[in-house]
């Protein structure tokens, strides 16, 4: 079980507008995608009410270089379009309707609000948020998009992102993509790095390989479906941050807790935001 004064270090989020990569996150898994349309502004802004630690952006590009917030390489799931993104402009995308499919698979969360949202494009998102918020951004399909590293790192420049500190940072990039994250480090060498690692099965991992991690990120993220305890242990011994996605139930997320995760991708930030002050609340109780 995590220690309570650990946790009580890791719970005692900062209020400047780093993050603080010491300290445990609550991260708003496409923003709180379980309550609204998924990567619109409105789930973003939905997931910072409910205390997620950063705006979480999946980045895809446009067939004219556009940087656009999406999950999957094609429009079909999440708007009334059909096709690849990047055989798109900027102006097909934006003609979409991004909302109303939530409204079809959640009615119970449907609002009228919702339907004709737009795909916010990276520079939109940076440009409602601004400096003072945090995001974790992931290189989506990189091999598809040459060049989509250099043109997210020369917004990030243009926003004055991210914060220059040692160990913390408003901006994290996370990608499954090594190659991907090589050339983030080249660009721009301060960022901190989450290596995403897909488990068909059930996880394991090597000293030599959390090593070899080590040397360009500062974390790992997989599937939390595919760990256990004594996975985590290894990752804690070679110091790296460890995110968990996609919890999205109660008791999930108080076993990853238990474990020692620093960190969980979540639908439902308010939920985990609960269990994270209850956790607190016991730990000082426990203290008196």
């Amino acid at each position: 079980m995590i220690h309570l004064k650990k946790f009580s270090e890791l719970q005692n989020r900062s209020k400047e507008n780093q993050v603080n990569l010491n300290r445990f996150l609550n991260i708003a898994h496409r923003g709180a995608s379980g309550h609204a349309p998924e990567n619109t502004l409105v789930a973003y802004k939905m997931g910072r009410e409910m205390h997620g630690d950063s705006i979480e952006i999946d980045l895809q590009m446009t067939k004219d270089g556009i940087l656009i917030a999406m999950h999957d390489e094609r429009v079909d799931r999440t708007t009334n379009g059909t096709g690849y993104i990047k055989d798109m402009t900027i102006t097909e995308i934006k003609a979409l309707d991004a909302g109303s499919w939530f409204n079809k698979a959640h009615p119970k969360k449907a609002k009228p609000s919702y339907e004709g949202l737009c795909v916010p494009t990276f520079e939109e998102v940076l440009e409602v948020f601004g400096e003072d918020s945090r995001y974790y951004i992931e290189t989506k399909a990189p091999d598809v998009y040459p060049g989509m590293e250099k043109e997210l790192v020369r917004i990030l420049k243009k926003y004055n992102l991210p914060i220059n500190q040692e160990y913390a940072s408003n901006v994290i990039i996370q990608s499954f993509s090594e190659d991907s994250l090589q050339i983030v480090k080249k660009l721009n060498p301060i960022i901190p790095l989450i290596q995403l690692i897909s488990y068909p099965i059930q996880a394991t991992v090597s000293k030599a390989e959390l090593a070899h991690i080590k040397s360009y990120a500062v974390g790992v993220g997989m599937n939390y479906k595919r760990i256990d305890q004594a996975y985590i242990r290894k990752v804690q011994e070679q110091e790296l941050l460890i995110h968990p996605y996609t919890v999205n139930k109660r008791e999930d997320m108080k076993r990853m807790i238990d474990w020692g995760v620093t960190g969980l991708f979540t639908n439902y930030p308010d939920v985990l935001n609960t269990l994270l002050k209850e956790k607190q609340a016991i730990m000082i109780n426990d203290q008196l």
